[in-house]
């Protein structure tokens, strides 16, 4: 298990990066290191704390993406380097693979950070990585340049209006790779959850062993609060969650379907 802090720790942003047109990274250190698919939660005073996935951990400092779409994501987005922020943790489970295993991500919109993370990890343990990633349209594509990059990985790009690779969703095009004759040993998902609940589908038909990412509302990623539990089985989100292996996910009752917000209302995907 990582180390981690969970008291916020003030760090300095030391780079900012303008992924995409709608997408800023942020790069500072922080002492205690991430796995793929964990998260730490992020703070501003005065403004809000909200939990981000950690997109890669280079042993030394930490890298997050972040789309201004909330209050606290414009507070952050307003940032310079130099500036100080608050962090904790990182929490969760993550993603695992094992040596020489043929790996497929699946990436939907911001789901591609935690699996980039994943990829890199995969293939320094001898993976082969075929990546799927899916946007709206090629300006949404998330740290394309980046995967492009990696060894031992084909990049395969999806896009609702066909300005880049398959047009169409990474879901379809997951499949058609498959028909076309790739036999994975283990499948890795991050992004809008509908796109996952499909991609655990094929996997269970296809009795592939998959890693799924759950994200709830999360307010203290110390698994105290519950606001991040899940029906049927009560597990929350950010101790036993996000990073479920599918036999897990087939037992959660609400995947796919629904989640709860703040106040533990219902809302439908």
């Amino acid at each position: 298990m990582c180390q981690r802090s969970d008291i916020p720790l003030s760090v300095k942003i030391k780079k900012i990066n303008k992924e995409t047109p709608f997408v800023m990274s942020f790069v500072f250190d922080y002492p205690h290191r991430a796995l793929p698919g964990q998260f730490v939660n992020v703070w501003i005073p005065g403004i809000d704390e909200k939990p981000i996935s950690v997109a890669f951990d280079d042993g030394k400092s930490y890298t997050i993406a972040v789309a201004a779409v909330g209050e606290m994501t414009k507070e952050l987005a307003k940032k310079k380097v130099g500036d100080f922020i608050g962090i904790r943790g990182p929490y969760g489970t993550n993603y695992g693979s094992k040596s020489s295993q043929f790996i497929a991500m699946v990436a939907g919109g911001y789901g591609v950070a935690p699996l980039y993370f994943a990829a890199v990890q995969a293939i320094k343990a001898g993976c082969r990585v075929d990546f799927h990633h899916g946007a709206r349209t090629k300006n949404y594509l998330l740290f394309a340049d980046r995967v492009k990059k990696l060894k031992n990985t084909r990049y395969l790009p999806a896009t609702d209006d066909g300005s880049l690779g398959h047009e169409g969703n990474c879901v379809n095009l997951m499949i058609e790779t498959m028909n076309a004759g790739a036999k994975y040993d283990l499948i890795m998902t991050c992004g809008p959850e509908p796109m996952m609940k499909a991609v655990s589908d094929v996997a269970w038909k296809k009795k592939i062993d998959a890693q799924v990412s759950v994200e709830r509302y999360m307010k203290c990623g110390l698994g105290i609060c519950g606001n991040c539990c899940v029906d049927d089985l009560g597990i929350r989100t950010c101790q036993e969650g996000p990073i479920m292996p599918l036999s897990q996910i087939r037992k959660i009752k609400e995947f796919g379907l629904y989640h709860r917000n703040s106040v533990g209302k219902k809302h439908s995907f």
